[in-house]
This record gives C-alpha cells, structure tokens and sequence, in this order.
C-alpha cells in the first residue's frame, strides 16, 4: 500500500455546512488550540463540574442526525439512562461537527458521539482533555456515486464531497483513489483538475444527496442514511462500503470530558452502561430502531423516514450487494451497521499511522510527534465499557472474543 503526502490545503467556503467545516468554523476551532482562548472554555466547564460533582448530573446529549448517534439516542429514547438512575435532558441536535465540539468544550453537553479521527484532533491538537470510552457502532458508511460511474477510476477529473477532514470517511476514500492511481487534491472552486485527480470538496451530508442529483459531485462518502437516501431516491448508486474495506471499524464514538470521569467515575460508569445496553438493544431490534430515530418516532431525532433508516439496519439488506459485486470482502459476514462498544487499541494504533499520511485541513503537526501505541492508552479509557460488557453477560454477546483483541484488517 502506497501513501503521498497531502496536496495543498483548502477549507471549503460554503457557509453553515452540516457537517463540514466552514471557514468560520475552521478559525473558530482553530483557536482552542491557543491556550489563551482555550482557557475560558476550559473554565466554563469546569465551573460547571464544580457546581455538581455528584452523579446527580443530567445527561446532556450533543448529536448530529446520523445513524452513528444511535445507540446515545435509543437509550435516551427506552430510558436506559434513567434506568440506571441517571436523569437527562432532550438531546440537542446540531449541524456541525464544529458546533458539537464547541458545546461539548464548554459544558453545554457532555455525552456525545464524534467522529474516532477527530477525538485525535480534539485531544493532541486542541489539548482538550476528553477520553473515548466505548465505540458507537461499526460500518455504517459507505461511497455513493452518480448513475454513470461504474468504477473507481470513472472519479478522475471530478469533484467528490466528504463529510469532514478528521473522519475515516477522508481516510478510506483517500487509499480507495490512491490504490486506483488516483490523487486526492484540494483545488479552490472552479480550478482545473487533472484526469489523475479527484477533487475533495468538504460538504454537509444534508446537501450530498441533491449535489449529486444536481451534477455538481460525482460521489461522496458519508454516514448512514445518506447513502441509502440516493438510493431510494434513485439519484445515485453504492460504490463501496466503508466497512468493506476496513473490517469492522469504528466511525464515531462515544466522548466524555476527563474531568467528568475523574470527578464522577460512578457517573460515568453509567452513561457507559446505558449506551452498551441501547447498542445490544439496537443489534436485535432493527426495525424498531429505525421507527424510534425516524421523523415520524415519538421523538423526531432525526429528519429521516422510517423506509431510508430501515434499509440502513436490515440484515438481509447487505446480502444484494454481495450478489452484484460491490462487496468485495464476501467472506467479512457484515451488515451494513451494526453495535459492538469495545474499543480495540489495534484500532486507535492504525487510525493515527493512516492519518499521519492523509490530506487533512490546517495544521496537523501534532500528528508527526503522536505515538501509535501512546495514542491508544491515552486517548481510549475502557474501564467503563469493559464492566458494561461483563455485566451483559461478557464478550461473547457482541461476537467480540474473550480476550479484546485482534487485528485490524484493510483491503482496498
């Protein structure tokens, strides 16, 4: 497998863009990373944890409406927060990840899902001090591409659309083009592109699916449902899924501030728990999933019909794609998404040697100086969701194996 360095810088100027990151947002961020504008978001949270350390603390919810925030959104929804004798708030929606890593920095909320390569750039870039404590899902995304493009090497000279620089969307597509022949470049709107280029443009899922419909992008890769979206709107088709090029990956997970579990570990044990149980709740009910995140579910979490959602987690739904090629991996046994919490060290290691060598935006130095292997005892605290598994009766009811262990799996 080949890699080359990234190609010049871009953020994307389309203002509010979902899940992308705008100029705003890019400069907004940007700054957490001065310890002098940083310092009073720190503060701010911190006078909120000093205000109720006990395990009295709401559950406050920051999610985007995606599938990813599933397992946050069932257990608010089947009261398995309350179950363990938590309280919680109406889970707030935002429409960026920009935004809900702002809240989270300032106490606004304090469970949410993000994105495993932007807890990297969270933690090392912007030195907030937040801690992975359980995986959200696995799979879940995939490439979906305009009626026309029957191959990867049909996206040469075309523009592509990712959610977000630091998401395993960005990887994947990038060792997807490159072992195609292709390079992954950023050109400023209108500049030319070379047969041998794909141009990545940063977009919010929201707008993918009719940027595709209108010709403006020939694909994108995104989370569920905006992949199943163009298909049951009949504008666009799968490429690939993501998970069918690395094997049972994690894209968000779920992120607490470390103050949170110093402060209250019993608390955080909690939220853990009622996450791993909405996860294990969510493998074997997937239609009743889909009707209680759909726009027509009690609570309306996301804006999405129960039909598009129902094509995300049904497990016979996967087997047609496996038939007509565009699985490659038959053998891997997935399902378009599914739940599993633990969050393998294998995992974090590789994430941050593919993303070391992945065009990103702004300034990603502290990538170069970020070891694998401290990475994955750093930035994942596993203690909460290890007891969770253990007390749902051990590995074995998530298919994970005894030890927590394996070996991670990439095949482009």
């Amino acid at each position: 497998m080949s890699y080359r360095k990234s190609d010049r810088p871009h953020v994307c100027a389309t203002p509010d863009c979902g899940c992308g990151l705008t100029r705003r947002d890019f400069l907004r961020l940007s700054a957490l990373t001065s310890a002098a504008v940083a310092a009073p978001f720190l503060r701010a949270g911190d006078a909120l944890a000093q205000s109720a350390r006990g395990d009295d603390v709401p559950v406050k919810i920051g999610y985007l409406p995606i599938t990813d925030a599933t397992p946050l959104l069932i257990a608010h929804a089947r009261k398995l927060f309350e179950a363990e004798g938590l309280s919680t708030e109406k889970p707030r929606l935002f429409r960026s990840w920009a935004q809900i890593v702002e809240a989270f920095v300032a106490g606004q909320v304090n469970v949410i899902h993000l994105l495993s390569p932007s807890t990297l750039w969270v933690r090392y870039g912007t030195k907030f001090p937040a801690k992975v404590v359980a995986w959200n899902h696995i799979n879940g995304s995939g490439a979906t591409v305009a009626k026309h493009i029957d191959k990867v090497t049909d996206l040469g000279g075309k523009n592509f659309a990712i959610p977000f620089w630091y998401s395993i969307h960005n990887i994947l597509l990038q060792q997807i083009l490159r072992a195609n022949g292709l390079t992954p470049v950023s050109r400023a709107r209108g500049g030319n592109i070379a047969p041998n280029e794909v141009n990545l443009v940063v977009q919010p899922p929201a707008e993918m699916v009719s940027a595709l419909a209108g010709g403006a992008i020939a694909g994108y890769i995104v989370a569920e449902p905006f992949n199943a979206a163009a298909e049951v709107n009949g504008v666009g088709k799968i490429l690939r899924f993501s998970g069918d090029v690395w094997k049972d990956h994690a894209c968000c997970v779920t992120f607490l501030a470390e103050r949170d579990i110093a402060q209250r570990p019993e608390w955080a044990q909690r939220v853990t728990s009622a996450i791993v149980k909405a996860q294990l709740w969510a493998r074997d009910n997937q239609l009743e999933t889909a009707k209680e995140l759909s726009s027509t579910g009690a609570e309306r979490y996301t804006p999405h019909p129960v039909e598009t959602l129902a094509k995300v987690f049904s497990t016979a739904d996967y087997a047609r794609y496996e038939a007509s090629g565009v699985v490659h991996n038959k053998g891997w046994h997935q399902r378009r998404i599914t739940f599993q919490p633990y969050p393998f060290p294998s995992y974090t290691e590789e994430l941050v040697r593919l993303l070391r060598e992945t065009h990103v935006e702004g300034d990603n130095a502290f990538l170069r100086e970020l070891d694998p292997a401290f990475a994955a005892r750093d930035l994942v605290d596993d203690r909460f969701v290890r007891k969770a598994i253990a007390d749902l009766g051990g590995p074995a009811v998530f298919d994970l194996p005894a030890d927590f262990a394996r070996k991670e799996v990439i095949v482009v």
